[in-house]
């Protein structure tokens, strides 16, 4: 398990790495979910975990009782002290989903870390009729980084 410090400025991202499939792009990441939180407005500290089915697979069972691996999970934060929240995403599942999108594997992982974000500040794409999706799309136009092209097999 790896853990990388948190950024500077309004939001901290702390980065858990619990798989070895993939290089995960630390950076960028936390430029991605630091330049949505200024759009928003949103300061704090969010914890972004990287993971394999087994523990997707799990979260989802327990918390959502869907017995399946999903691509990522979002938990709000129970308390002000205790940050913003938690994103968890399956490795293995974006890799499936960024393959059948015929997207970049880290693109996919950046779609999926900006998702989960949503979801931590509270926003529900099941029962808001449209609203996160619309901040989703323009929030990608905004601050996805330009420079993800799709790789041959990853």
């Amino acid at each position: 398990m790896k853990h990388e410090p948190p950024s500077t400025g309004g939001l901290s991202v702390l980065i858990v790495n619990r798989q070895r499939r993939h290089r995960i792009k630390a950076d960028r990441l936390r430029a991605l979910l630091s330049a949505a939180a200024r759009s928003l407005k949103v300061t704090g500290e969010v914890a972004l975990v990287f993971a394999g089915d087994r523990l997707l697979h799990r979260l989802n069972r327990d918390y959502r009782f869907k017995d399946k691996p999903t691509d990522v999970l979002s938990f709000e934060s129970q308390g002000e002290d205790m940050g913003l929240g938690d994103i968890f995403i399956s490795v293995e599942t974006a890799r499936a989903n960024a393959k059948r999108l015929n997207r970049a594997l880290d693109r996919e992982l950046e779609i999926l870390a900006l998702h989960g974000f949503l979801h931590v500040l509270g926003y529900d794409h099941e029962t808001d009729h449209g609203e996160m999706d619309a901040l989703e799309k323009r929030l990608r136009a905004r601050c996805l980084t330009r420079a993800a092209p799709r790789r041959a097999a990853a």
